[in-house]
């Protein structure tokens, strides 16, 4: 499938995680966050990771969106030579519409996602799917909605295998406010398919500085079962990033 057609169906649909009880009447909320490392010495390095998420609730509605990108590059002098090269360069979108039923805490949900990852076993992965959605409970402080249904993979290896099938994909969301300066978020997902399974968890803690201005400690997990004997099934990212609340 043409990579343009899959990223461009991001726009049509919305992903977890929910909004907080105490941000529920916002129709849209949205918050950015970017971090950086520089270092110089026998190694240069330049890190870059950033991201957007977003949430609307309508009233027939519950909508969210998430984009995040990491860069990485080395500089690295061996007998006196320097080489330079890529060590990370990655792009992951998704978006996940909630269509709430006569109770709105049973919905039917539509999925998509996009990933490039030009260090991984892939030159892309997508995903379609669409099944059902249950925020199974929300208080003040804390809530939990998981996400499971039918779907379908596109993928392309860097040798230009096409693995595209048929998946399951399940999903949670789990939010904890803290206090009213911290809060930790816990999402986890997976796509169970014939080729591979593809899972995909954060773990994240934010503590306000002043005003809009956040800062977030997160660690990300995202796993492929099915890789070439030279790449790894688990990459791993750690992150501290400044996080801004536009809305």
């Amino acid at each position: 499938m043409n990579k343009t057609l899959l990223a461009a169906s991001l726009l049509t649909l919305a992903a977890s995680p929910a909004a907080f009880a105490q941000d529920k009447m916002k129709p849209f909320t949205m918050e950015g966050e970017m971090g950086f490392i520089f270092t110089t010495g026998n190694t240069e390095t330049t890190s870059i990771s950033a991201g957007v998420t977003a949430h609307q609730e309508l009233a027939q509605w519950s909508n969210d969106y998430n984009i995040e990108g990491l860069y990485k590059k080395e500089t690295v002098e061996t007998d006196g030579i320097e080489e330079e090269r890529t060590s990370a360069q990655k792009f992951f979108a998704s978006a996940q519409g909630n269509y709430k039923l006569d109770n709105p805490d049973y919905r039917l949900f539509g999925f998509a996602s996009y990933e490039d990852d030009r260090l991984s076993n892939f030159d892309y992965q997508a995903t379609l799917a669409t099944g059902w959605n249950h925020k199974l409970y929300e208080t003040d402080t804390q809530s939990f909605e998981y996400s499971i249904g039918p779907g379908y993979a596109f993928a392309e290896t860097q040798e230009g295998e096409e693995q595209n099938g048929m998946i399951v994909r399940a999903s949670a969301a789990y939010q904890w406010l803290i206090s009213d300066t911290a809060k930790f978020t816990q999402t986890v997902s997976t796509e169970v398919g014939a080729d591979n399974t593809k899972s995909r968890a954060e773990s994240a803690l934010t503590a306000t500085i002043s005003g809009n201005l956040s800062m977030k400690l997160s660690i990300k997990l995202d796993h492929n079962s099915n890789v070439d004997s030279d790449v790894e099934k688990l990459d791993t990212e750690t992150a501290v990033t400044l996080v801004y609340n536009f809305f």
